[in-house]
């Protein structure tokens, strides 16, 4: 399935962000993954403000949502998601990248997605959060 499926019987499009139930599976699923942020000194140290997590999760939140299929909010905000250069600044190694991968694996797991998608949804984190890698 990618982003945008067509549905052949029906002859309607439908997405992965509606597949899992809209904005409220994105906003618990950063939810889930900055609590567990909060408690890793490894993840933690990544970010400028630790002791406010907050524009960070939400600009995860808008970022998942929207290539998942969702509202272009984040797009509409910041302007294309030029993710390797947003992370460019930090240090991220095969250390970080692999705190980052049990946190957000997870908070998956809290999700308790079909396993149609949750496939889908490990196969792009774990591509993802490698290609954010900048130090070995």
């Amino acid at each position: 399935m990618d982003a945008v499926e067509q549905d052949v019987a029906f002859g309607k499009q439908f997405t992965v962000f509606d597949a899992v139930g809209g904005m409220a599976f994105f906003t618990a699923l950063t939810a889930g993954f900055y609590r567990r942020v909060a408690a890793d000194p490894v993840l933690l140290s990544l970010y400028p403000t630790p002791e406010d997590l907050g524009p960070a999760e939400r600009r995860m939140c808008l970022f998942l949502a929207q290539y998942w299929g969702g509202p272009g909010t984040y797009s509409e905000e910041r302007g294309h998601p030029r993710l390797r250069m947003r992370h460019n600044p930090f240090v991220i190694g095969p250390t970080e990248r692999d705190h980052w991968m049990v946190a957000m694996t997870a908070a998956l797991d809290d999700m308790g997605l079909e396993p149609a998608l949750r496939v889908r949804f490990d196969e792009y984190f774990a591509m993802s959060s490698e290609a954010m890698r900048n130090s070995d």
